[in-house]
């Protein structure tokens, strides 16, 4: 297991009451969510740094805000734009990678999009600093990596994606050894009840429109093929060290059970709450030690009244079958699928492949290009350029 049980796997950030964030990310949702609760707890968190890709006129406002020790912005042409803020300024993911082992740091808060967020994700566990990880990518693409680095600087990770946050809180004062199966629920996406054969003619416009939350086009693409799932599944593989057969997907569109874990006597633990990213990030940013006072609204099961299920078909979403066969098949194939589902969700939204083709391309995409575990970065980042180049050969054909 990636994930820690104890104080004493936390380090010196068990028993410290006011924790100083760093965050990767700052400008996005996840980022957005997090000031939020430091806003509202000065006296349990403080910003140490803001990190962005390259929205720099939202970071300015941040930065004036919370004024952080240090800044990061990951396009070095733009680090210029920055002077003048007081701020140590880091520019472009090696010097980013480089703030996230600073003394000063107590937590990551790692949502950065995609495989490049991996390395500062890699520096700050290889520092021994606690992860709030809410970059899929850091263990579909690179969980052995990950792994690696845990081992060799001692670091924690706490998952903050609801689904993986529901499986640790649920996991908590348990035997991890009396785990039977990982259920993790998902909402079914926007086209839930559309057959298979419907789905050639979707539009990105209709495939981001989620009927429960607003996100990125990226995040939203994936929850209607299920791929953010499929994603889901590798990670717990690595999270909690369960085998493919032993995680299991079911489909709650009300999405209220985030996800449960089934013990070996027979009983479920499940964790329940209204969706709001508020709630695993401020777990997250408070565990092992407190939980942050009203991060949520509190559920009124009365109101709601009932919840429901629905069996997931393998047929009709594929993509959690490519990920099951991904992690029986080990190596390098968990990272083709990332990247190869990450270029085709953008040649989808550039409208030069239907959206009842991405699965199809990525299974191609595996299949011909699986092979060994890359153990570098570097080799990973090659492996991820050839996946990418690789499906847009498929289109140009």
């Amino acid at each position: 297991m990636l994930v820690p049980l104890s104080k004493k796997e936390m380090g010196s950030l068990a028993g410290k009451k006011r924790r100083r964030i760093l965050i990767l990310g700052a400008t996005g949702s996840i980022g957005a969510s997090t000031l939020d609760i430091i806003r509202a707890n000065p006296e349990l968190f403080e910003v140490i740094g803001l990190v962005a890709g390259s929205k720099v006129e939202e970071l300015k406002k941040l930065v004036t805000e919370f004024r952080p020790k240090y800044i990061g912005i990951g396009d070095k042409t733009r680090a210029k734009e920055l002077t003048g803020s007081g701020s140590k300024i880091a520019a472009g993911v090696d010097e980013i990678a480089d703030l996230c082992r600073l003394p000063e740091v107590d937590i990551v808060l790692a949502s950065m999009v995609g495989v490049v967020g991996l390395k500062p994700v890699l520096s700050a566990l290889e520092a021994g600093k606690c992860v709030a990880l809410a970059n899929k990518e850091s263990l579909v693409a690179g969980g052995a990596l990950v792994a690696r680095a845990i081992k060799k600087g001692g670091g924690a990770l706490i998952p903050v994606d609801s689904e993986h946050s529901a499986l640790f809180q649920a996991l908590q004062g348990e035997d991890p050894n009396s785990i039977k199966r990982l259920i993790l629920t998902a909402s079914g996406g926007p086209f839930l009840n559309r057959s298979r054969e419907s789905l050639k003619n979707i539009t990105p416009e209709e495939a981001v429109k989620h009927p429960r939350w607003n996100m990125g086009p990226k995040i939203s693409v994936d929850s209607a093929t299920m791929f953010n799932k499929a994603l889901e599944v590798i990670e717990a593989h690595w999270l909690y060290g369960a085998a493919e057969h032993k995680i299991h997907v079911v489909i709650h569109p009300q999405s209220i059970i985030h996800s449960m874990i089934e013990y070996v006597d027979g009983s479920q633990i499940a964790q329940l709450s209204y969706p709001d990213m508020k709630g695993p990030i401020s777990y997250a940013l408070g565990y092992p030690d407190f939980r942050v006072n009203a991060a949520v609204k509190s559920l009124d099961l009365e109101d709601l009244g009932s919840l429901t299920f629905v069996k997931l078909d393998p047929a009709r979403f594929p993509a959690i079958t490519l990920a099951r066969e991904s992690i029986k098949a080990g190596g390098n194939a968990s990272l083709v699928l990332n990247s190869a589902n990450e270029a085709a969700v953008a040649l989808f939204m550039e409208r030069r492949i239907d959206f009842s083709q991405i699965e199809a391309v990525v299974a191609e995409a595996v299949s011909k290009l699986k092979g060994g575990e890359p153990s570098t970065f570097e080799e990973l980042e090659e492996i991820d350029r050839l996946a990418r180049d690789f499906v847009k050969s498929i289109v140009q054909k």
